[in-house]
């Protein structure tokens, strides 16, 4: 707690709350050079999945890539101090063409990741396949798709916008899944 407080002096802040049997919440983090989506997804222990909060961080192009990246890492702060996830869950990199690009993706990643660590919370890395296999079943489905299926298991009466947000909570959503099937594998071990 000390090391957020220093960070973040300015809140009022409570112990994170742990989660027990299937009742968590996690931030699922969509990173991306012009937007950041995010979305917190909380699942109780009967199984249903609730959307507490979703959106996208909108970066200027026109603005240096330092103060995008302070303002990546301190609205994932604030949505952290306000939310209070368990966990964080983000997309691992994927193989693109332009370097560039790549690089500043990494950059926003490791932005992600220094804002969880910061806040003593552990982050897990999904593949695109593994996320989009996880929601929709099919590991090659399209972003509608997976837009839809976000929607549905949300039971949201609109779709998330930007579709940012909507793979900011399919994240969530793959976390959420593959922790509660492996505290149900750790039971029958027993």
């Amino acid at each position: 707690m000390p090391r957020l407080r220093r960070l973040y002096p300015l809140w009022d802040f409570r112990p994170f709350p742990r989660y027990t049997a299937l009742d968590m919440r996690v931030l699922g983090i969509d990173c991306g050079g012009e937007y950041t989506g995010y979305g917190v997804v909380e699942m109780y222990q009967s199984g249903k999945l609730c959307c507490l909060t979703c959106g996208a961080i909108k970066l200027s192009p026109r603005e240096a890539l330092p103060r995008r990246l302070s303002r990546i890492f301190s609205q994932l702060g604030e949505i952290i101090v306000q939310h209070q996830p368990d966990e964080v869950a983000i997309e691992e990199v994927f193989y693109a063409l332009n370097v560039k690009s790549a690089l500043k993706l990494g950059q926003v990643r490791g932005v992600a990741m220094l804002a969880a660590a910061a806040a003593g919370l552990e982050v897990a890395e999904y593949s695109p396949l593994t996320i989009k296999s996880s929601v929709v079943g099919y590991g090659r489905a399209e972003k509608q798709q997976v837009q839809h299926m976000v929607t549905r298991l949300l039971e949201l009466s609109a779709p998330p916008e930007p579709m940012d947000a909507s793979d900011a909570l399919a994240i969530a959503i793959c976390h959420l899944h593959t922790a509660g099937t492996l505290l149900r594998q750790r039971a029958v071990a027993r």
